[in-house]
Formats: C-alpha cells, sequence, structure tokens
C-alpha cells in the first residue's frame, strides 16, 4: 500500500523539522497539525492509522507506515517520521538501542 497522490505531495512539499532532541538516541523529523494544511494532516494519519502495522516502541505499541525509505507515525498533533533503519524493531535486532 502506498500513499495517495496528495499525500504523496503533501509529504514532498511540508517543511519537516528535524527534531535536535533526540539527534543523538531516536533522529527523526517531525510537522505539527497546526503548521499545516489541516486535511492533510489528517488524511495522512488516517492513511498511516488505517494501512500502518503494528511495533513496540519499548513497551507501548505503535502503528507505522513505511513509505519510500521512511517509517511514518503520528502521536495527537505530530506526524514523525525517520529512516526504516532508525525504527526501534530494526535497531533492537542490530543491537543499536540508545543507552539509557
Amino acid at each position: 500500500m502506498e500513499f495517495s497522490a496528495d499525500v504523496k505531495k503533501f509529504i514532498e512539499e511540508c517543511e519537516w523539522t528535524f527534531a535536535k532532541t533526540y539527534a543523538s538516541t531516536w533522529p527523526h523529523e517531525y510537522i505539527v497539525q497546526e503548521k499545516v494544511d489541516n486535511e492533510l494532516y489528517v488524511k495522512l494519519a488516517e492513511q498511516i492509522d488505517t494501512y500502518g502495522h503494528k511495533e513496540n516502541f519499548y513497551s507501548t505499541q505503535m502503528i507505522y507506515f513505511n513509505f519510500d525509505g521512511r517509517t511514518y507515525w503520528h502521536m495527537e498533533n505530530i506526524i514523525n517520521r525517520c529512516d526504516e533503519n532508525e525504527t526501534y524493531e530494526r535497531r533492537e535486532q542490530d543491537g543499536r538501542l540508545p543507552r539509557e
């Protein structure tokens, strides 16, 4: 499953912010709902929820959607993305979880 054409365009045109606070532990980018097109934000979040898959982030289960080498997920008014090789499960498999 892929994102719809309008969501793909939205993803490409959004200005994603690098999460500096997590640069050394969980590198990722994000967008905030209030700063982007609300209709397309909601559509992207719905597609993640509908077509995504469940994976763990430590003891929390999240819904992730892989697309074009990146993994997307959302929490309330934020949609995040990271490289597919930087997810919790991939890093756990590779023995690359950050030290606590």
